[in-house]
């Protein structure tokens, strides 16, 4: 039995091998597979640690809650439960993302209570946001001025 195939059928076929040329799926490889040297070997010789922001002592802290929803926005309680900020106001809507990487964390966790976060300003202009309950935290660096301000002008 024989079997035609249209010369289009031959050309697709072709073309589909070529989509991603051989050399570059071996470059991706060599690459990964470097990389995974460098990092073994930095490990097994104990070579410091590069890179990374050096440890800054805290000097001003305040609990904060985060309260609210998808929908309606979320807003940032004080200690004594006044609201300090909205996620709708301008350009504070990162206070909406961390609430959702907050509610995230707490569920994996178990965590049902809205218990305090706490702000915190470090002695390098730094500012962070720590989860006590679940010890996530995340220094708000690299984010953006508005994304960082959002909350470093609670503390400030």
């Amino acid at each position: 039995m024989t079997h035609n195939t249209s010369p289009l059928a031959h050309q697709m076929k072709a073309r589909d091998r070529e989509m991603v040329p051989r050399v570059l799926v071996v470059a991706m490889f060599g690459l990964m597979l470097a990389s995974l040297v460098l990092v073994s070997f930095a490990r097994l010789t104990d070579q410091p640690l590069r890179g990374v922001p050096a440890v800054s002592e805290v000097v001003r802290e305040m609990p904060i809650t985060l309260l609210g929803s998808n929908s309606d926005g979320v807003a940032v309680l004080d200690a004594s439960g006044q609201q300090i900020a909205h996620s709708d106001q301008k350009r504070a809507g990162f206070i909406g993302v961390i609430w959702s990487s907050v509610i995230r964390q707490r569920q994996r966790y178990g965590i049902t209570e809205n218990t305090p976060l706490q702000l915190q300003r470090f002695a390098n202009g730094h500012t962070a946001i720590l989860d006590p309950a679940t010890g996530w935290s995340i220094e708000l660096i690299g984010y953006g001025a508005d994304n960082v301000a959002a909350f470093a002008t609670l503390i400030d």
